[in-house]
């Protein structure tokens, strides 16, 4: 038994309430949602945007048109999962993973380029990325105020959760950006005109 007061409805002062439980048992907890769990879990994920890296390097004046471009990301389960994390509330346990599903690299010469992580650039590599490349056929200082082309990467994250009998999918996008320059090489014939 427990007693409950309240202000009064009708005038100034308290009203008492007893209020009688059987067998002292505690009141029935409310039912948890697992759909609140699953957004706790969600929001302590750590998803980052992508780190950009790319060879020739971004903001390096090394960039020319027809030489291949190789891009890739930093590793580690923060820029591509998976991580996970799970929430508990009473007898009802949420658990929340995210991975990145593809990543989007924006050229800024009007490319699109759908990547994994891509391989980082070995130094003395000759040749195109296989597997995240691009080859810009035009400068850059042509096109763009300030001479770079603005390139930037989104990774999509794949979320999926699980518990208490439910189930779900949720997707997030992270970007970071850099810039590129792209010159030209011009080759001057300094044979004299001899023939």
């Amino acid at each position: 038994m427990y007693v409950q007061q309240c202000p009064r409805t009708d005038g100034p002062g308290l009203s008492t309430l007893l209020v009688y439980v059987a067998n002292g048992a505690a009141p029935p907890a409310p039912p948890v949602d697992p759909r609140v769990l699953a957004e706790q879990a969600i929001a302590s994920l750590v998803m980052r945007a992508p780190e950009i890296r790319m060879a020739p390097p971004p903001g390096s004046t090394s960039g020319l048109v027809g030489l291949p471009v190789w891009m890739w990301t930093e590793r580690g389960e923060q820029f591509l999962g998976p991580t996970r994390q799970s929430v508990s509330a009473g007898a009802v346990t949420v658990t929340a993973v995210g991975e990145v599903s593809r990543i989007v690299w924006d050229m800024g010469d009007g490319t699109a380029i759908v990547c994994g992580a891509g391989t980082p650039y070995s130094p003395g590599a000759a040749g195109a990325s296989p597997d995240c490349g691009h080859v810009y056929a035009q400068a850059s200082s042509r096109h763009v105020p300030g001479g770079a082309w603005p390139v930037t990467a989104t990774s999509t994250w794949t979320i999926t959760w699980s518990g208490g009998g439910l189930s779900g999918t949720e997707t997030l996008e992270l970007s970071s950006s850099a810039e590129l320059f792209v010159g030209e090489l011009h080759v001057l014939n300094q044979d004299g005109g001899s023939r």
